[in-house]
């Protein structure tokens, strides 16, 4: 009988990792944290400790970059030993002014920048017996569900947004690739993919929709093409961060089919043509509100989510007045509002337009939300006594939490699910609603 080697997991040089800001950041986590456990090192919850820590940043708003900062602030004083990374790390004079003994400071998708740091902070220490790693790669998501990015950066140039500037222009990953990790994910338990990148629907553009070879055939890197290919995975696929282009058009009938998940994340950001102008957004909400009936219309099911900025320089009460009508008409399900920051470096700053005061910002955050609530009520009210498909993210013996195709995880709202017997995390039941109220959903197992 062949003896197992001595546990020597003890000796693995320890890792602490903050993971902050977007989906696409936790990606960019991910990839780390899988370089770093193929390569020997253990990942710890506490920085006491560990040999090193690792700061994934944010620095999308004002409000992130301090949250990045005192992130960065907690480690220091916990450890000494920090490596920042992500998209923070663009403003690297800025970090060094708060925190001068930080070890490295690299910014999003750095991936061999951290990995030199970590050597330098403290050497691996493999061993192919114990460090051998899922096809699949370390995800910090649950089993069940997972994050699957098909692009990098992006090419628009609204005027509020420093994306561009911290993660460069649009370029998207090939065809193949994607669908061979997505079939990994498959492979390993996930029941459901969230599509992402800053701009989803401009997938392939960039390298004109090149063809690539998946299994024995060749794709294009063409979004409705991508789509349809996820679509015969046999698991949800839901779709977040999706412009309105024309030929978003194409993957409703994908919907119809049961192919994609009836649900577009859109960020439509304001519906004042003025506003919209100065964000340098598409202006012309009214045929947007054309498109979203059409949409409806062939797929009476669909969900649409979106993000809008109150308080943007230069908005006056009637522009306001013009978002709230046509958030009535538009009758969105879910609905998250930002008031605006003034982010270092974005061109909005140098438009010269009045900025809104803050009392006057947070008036009309709120009167949004509370215009919002109110749609979101009925709308959630309407699905009341119907039998719907249920994922479960927590399970207890006869109580369980779960979401709807209409509900993305950590964003949305949630399904409370009574049950006759124990469900497992990641199953998917059938639901029939009982009750509803602003954003939740209640039910019993069927």
């Amino acid at each position: 009988m062949t003896q197992r080697p001595a546990d020597n997991t003890a000796n693995a040089p320890k890792i602490s990792f903050v993971s902050l800001g977007c989906p696409k950041a936790l990606v960019d986590s991910e990839h780390i944290i899988t370089r770093l456990r193929a390569e020997g090192y253990e990942l710890v919850k506490s920085h006491a400790g560990a040999d090193a820590v690792i700061v994934n940043t944010c620095g999308f708003l004002d409000s992130a970059k301090a949250e990045s900062l005192a992130a960065i602030g907690a480690a220091l004083e916990e450890n000494g030993k920090v490596i920042v990374t992500g998209c923070m790390g663009a403003e690297a004079q800025t970090i060094r002014a708060a925190h001068p003994n930080v070890l490295s400071i690299s910014g999003p998708q750095a991936f061999e920048t951290v990995m030199d740091a970590v050597h330098e902070a403290i050497a691996p220490a493999h061993d192919p017996f114990f460090d051998l790693l899922p096809a699949q790669g370390i995800k910090l998501t649950p089993r069940h569900y997972a994050y699957l990015k098909i692009s990098e950066g992006c090419s628009n140039r609204c005027s509020f947004c420093i994306i561009p500037h911290l993660r460069g222009d649009l370029v998207s990953r090939p065809a193949g690739d994607i669908l061979r990790e997505a079939e990994k994910l498959v492979g390993a338990g996930v029941k459901e993919l969230l599509i992402i990148s800053q701009d989803t629907g401009a997938y392939g553009r960039d390298i004109s929709y090149a063809e690539s070879r998946f299994a024995d055939r060749t794709v294009r890197a063409k979004f409705i093409d991508l789509m349809r290919e996820l679509g015969e995975l046999g698991i949800w696929v839901r779709l977040h961060y999706v412009y309105p282009y024309p030929h978003i058009d194409e993957v409703i009938e994908l919907m119809v089919e049961g192919k994609i998940l009836p649900y577009l994340d859109i960020p439509f950001q304001h519906a004042s043509p003025k506003v919209l102008r100065a964000m340098r957004r598409p202006g012309d909400q009214v045929k947007t509100l054309e498109r979203i009936k059409s949409w409806r219309s062939l797929c009476p099911d669909l969900t649409l989510r979106s993000t809008f900025i109150v308080g943007f320089p230069g908005e006056a009460e009637d522009d306001f007045a013009m978002l709230l009508d046509w958030l009535g008409e538009a009758r969105l399900d879910h609905v998250g509002a930002f008031k605006y920051e003034p982010v270092e470096g974005a061109a909005a700053n140098d438009l010269g337009l009045p900025s809104v005061p803050p009392d006057v910002q947070e008036s009309r955050y709120r009167r949004f939300m509370e215009r919002q609530r109110a749609i979101s009520t009925q709308r959630l009210k309407q699905k009341v006594g119907r039998h719907m498909q249920v994922i479960i993210d927590r399970a207890g013996s006869r109580q369980a939490e779960g979401r709807s195709k209409a509900d993305a995880p950590e964003i949305d709202g949630k399904v409370r699910v009574t049950s006759h017997r124990p469900l497992r995390v990641g199953e998917i039941v059938s639901v029939k609603i009982d009750s509803a109220d602003a954003y939740d959903l209640s039910g019993t197992a069927v």
